[in-house]
């Protein structure tokens, strides 16, 4: 009998339970239809950086510019190797204002660098740099 005594506020009880469940409902797939969608513009643009990418890394001149990192310094300061789309290069006894041309000229360059290591020996800079495209 205590039931129906209360029939009213347990329906208003169950509708207000069922309203704050669909509120919290709504919520959260509003929630995940944002992060969803700035997933999706992040990968668009990731997309379009690789192409981009792949454009410039695709470049036949590339070889050619860095065949110009071997005439930047004298010959006999240069070692080098290049087989296919690989390089290996060691210049030795740069002094500051060559290793400062050298290596803006690497850092200008579509590759990727694997090692470029730079040691001071008194006044003057070893190089050791290697990098595929």
């Amino acid at each position: 009998m205590s039931l129906k005594k209360y029939q009213n506020e347990l329906i208003l009880l169950f509708a207000f339970l069922l309203m704050v469940g669909a509120f919290f409902y709504k919520n959260n797939q509003v929630s995940f239809g944002v992060e969803k969608t700035a997933t999706l513009e992040q990968s668009a643009s990731e997309f379009k950086e690789l192409v981009a990418l792949k454009k410039i890394w695709a470049d036949k001149k590339i070889s050619k510019r860095i065949d110009k990192l071997k005439k930047l310094v004298p010959v006999s300061k240069v070692a080098w190797h290049k087989k296919g789309k690989k390089m290996a290069a060691t210049y030795t006894g740069l002094i500051s204002t060559e290793l400062n041309k050298l290596i803006s000229k690497i850092l200008n360059l579509p590759v990727q660098i694997q090692l470029l290591k730079i040691q001071k020996n008194g006044t003057s800079y070893n190089v050791e740099f290697k990098c595929k495209w």
